[in-house]
């Protein structure tokens, strides 16, 4: 199974909270295997393990049982992810539905039932209702704690009246179940058949726009480079190419070395590789066609720079190599 991650974001976000709370920030990233150096970056990814460990240790080290839901009711997506940024950003509720399962990712990687999107709308006997498909739901219930509080207490800001009518959790009544009451502001269910949110239908078409849709385009645009980053790094391909990058430089750039770095056998890797129809080789080439054509357009770097950056330490070879790639000398691309 693919190991799952949340955005770097996200944990910093509740480290933060936790700390503000009382935790002690060395024992709480400690608990958590997070270096803080992990969290610099909110685009980079932190995974699940380390995320579910960092909440748990939030939860005793603040001695707020409730940490998850506060965490929702207190920051809002738009403050920890991208995902959130979008959606504050499209025209309506709609949209926003559709940006959330499109980009959600990018915050929490989960697992759904049959392979279905993470959410879902279902009319049911006359209401709708908002569901969380994910599966597995009650190994980390705080996930649909956080998630449910976020999306309740975020609509808040500008809708004319409550979203959430009705939730139904399929975990057993916690101890502090009163907060969920008070944070969601309508009845709530434990021990029920789904993880859902039965929503005031109407509202569907109301505006969100808290930002200039022409925000939304560019959000959009770094979101889905991220995505793509995202499904690379869960083939052998992509970990292969980001494990390059930076070695491209040295030469030391076999086989035996990025099978080493992974931790697994040279024949492990080709035929992990093989299985994605792919070589080595193949990978490097056009890793290195790729450096090369960005490091040359815009004039980023000299002919010979350029050779040096993607592991020529012969400029003749790298001429031949991209008279190969593109049919021009690496001079006539730079202009």
């Amino acid at each position: 199974m693919t190991e799952l991650t949340v955005g770097a974001g996200l944990a910093r976000g509740l480290a933060r909270f936790a700390i503000a709370k009382g935790a002690d920030a060395d024992a709480l990233l400690a608990r958590a295997g997070i270096a803080a150096a992990d969290l610099d970056d909110q685009d980079k990814r932190v995974p699940m393990a380390n995320y579910i460990a960092l909440m748990r240790a939030a939860q005793e080290l603040s001695g707020d049982a409730a940490i998850a839901l506060h965490y929702g009711e207190e920051v809002d997506l738009s403050e920890v992810s991208i995902a959130g940024l979008i959606m504050n950003a499209s025209a309506d509720m709609r949209e926003a539905f559709v940006q959330m399962n499109r980009f959600g990712k990018l915050a929490v990687e989960v697992e759904t039932e049959a392979g279905e999107s993470r959410f879902k709308h279902v009319l049911e006997d006359g209401q709708l209702w908002l569901v969380d498909t994910r599966a597995d739901p009650n190994a980390f219930h705080e996930l649909t704690e956080v998630t449910f509080a976020r999306q309740i207490c975020g609509l808040r800001r500008f809708l004319p009246r409550p979203f959430a009518l009705e939730v139904h959790v399929t975990h057993p009544a916690p101890a502090y179940a009163a907060e969920y009451v008070r944070v969601f502001g309508c009845p709530v269910v434990f021990d029920a058949r789904w993880n859902a949110m039965r929503t005031d239908a109407s509202l569907q078409s109301h505006k969100v726009a808290l930002q200039p849709h022409y925000v939304f385009g560019v959000l959009s645009e770094k979101a889905e480079a991220l995505v793509t980053e995202l499904e690379n790094s869960k083939s052998t391909r992509g970990k292969v190419e980001s494990l390059l990058m930076p070695m491209l430089h040295t030469g030391d750039v076999s086989m035996d070395t990025l099978a080493a770095k992974m931790g697994v056998s040279r024949q492990t890797l080709f035929r992990r590789l093989k299985a994605e129809d792919v070589t080595f080789e193949k990978v490097l080439d056009d890793l290195r066609h790729r450096l090369a054509l960005s490091y040359l357009s815009g004039r980023k770097a000299s002919v010979n720079e350029t050779a040096y950056l993607v592991g020529f330490s012969d400029p003749a070879a790298f001429s031949r190599a991209f008279k190969r790639w593109t049919g021009k000398s690496p001079s006539e691309m730079r202009g």
